[in-house]
């Protein structure tokens, strides 16, 4: 099989410099909407002029350049072994380049690898074998100050009054908002799963924010809650960085789940500002395509 380690590379180089076009667009709309000569408005316009600085530098985004989410779609021969090897080998390159901060510390033992390696879990990925001929590996840098206020709720929940419903997600999302405040670095992104158990949850609301900004939920039901929450989540009056002011989400996800009939959970991730979601397509005639 092909050796991509240097096309990764720069997939994580690109991930960590360079924040998407939709996420861009999103937060220039969002300056206008604030009062000018506000805190909020300050706040965002300072992202903005950081987002060119490190667009134009190859210099990270943000100090803290997250943990590395690695989703893999391969087809079938490939080794995923393999591919394990060269996505460890390019991201420890590119700790190497300045383009991600060491990140990986040992819980237990309360030491830094170095290299943004960290035994079999850090960086997280996930493989998934398809059917066709093209490699994608899709990557997301996920912050750790966005991902202390993440949480997780068990519906029926008697202090929200939230019961097994959609109404009850809607609930339980505002009142995760509402935790954060500034904390996670807003304006931010949801991602939210419903159902699932307590693992399976936590991955399906951090997988959901591959999507692109307003891509439409094919789900109506999901897509009017999406949209219902971005309204109210900014209604909040939480706004960029808790400074207060119009923007405190520009974008929610939502997925469904089954579950066993004894649960029903509710798991929302928390995205910052700082949305570094890339993705390259190795194709069959050697072509790399990044996204």
């Amino acid at each position: 099989m092909r050796d991509l380690t240097n096309e990764i590379l720069e997939l994580i180089r690109r991930t960590s410099s360079d924040l998407p076009k939709d996420v861009e667009e999103r937060l220039k709309a969002a300056v206008e909407k604030e009062a000018p000569g506000s805190a909020a408005r300050g706040a965002l316009e300072t992202i903005l002029k950081n987002i060119d600085l490190s667009r134009r530098n190859s210099s990270p985004i943000c100090q803290d350049t997250g943990t590395p989410i690695f989703y893999v779609k391969y087809p079938t021969g490939w080794s995923t072994l393999q591919l394990k090897k060269q996505i460890r080998a390019a991201l420890a390159e590119a700790t190497k380049k300045s383009y991600m901060r060491p990140n990986a510390v040992d819980a237990i033992y309360d030491k830094n690898s170095g290299n943004n390696l960290g035994g079999d879990d850090f960086p997280y990925i996930h493989f998934e074998e398809i059917e066709g001929d093209e490699l994608t590996i899709e990557l997301m840098l996920k912050g750790g100050g966005c991902e202390n206020v993440g949480a997780q709720y068990s519906l029926p929940d008697s202090r929200l009054g939230a019961g097994r419903d959609l109404a009850g997600v809607r609930k339980v999302a505002l009142d995760a908002v509402h935790k954060a405040q500034g904390q996670g670095c807003a304006p931010g992104i949801l991602g939210v799963a419903i159902g699932g158990d307590r693992g399976s949850g936590y991955a399906k609301s951090k997988e959901v924010l591959y999507d692109k900004i307003g891509t439409p939920n094919p789900d109506p039901k999901l897509a009017a809650l999406e949209e219902q929450l971005t309204k109210e989540t900014n209604e909040l009056g939480i706004g960029p960085m808790g400074f207060g002011g119009q923007t405190t989400v520009v974008d929610t996800k939502i997925a469904g789940l089954h579950r066993l009939p004894a649960s029903y959970f509710v798991t929302v991730s928390y995205m910052c500002w700082a949305y570094r979601r890339r993705k390259m397509t190795a194709k069959a005639n050697g072509e790399v395509v990044y996204d």
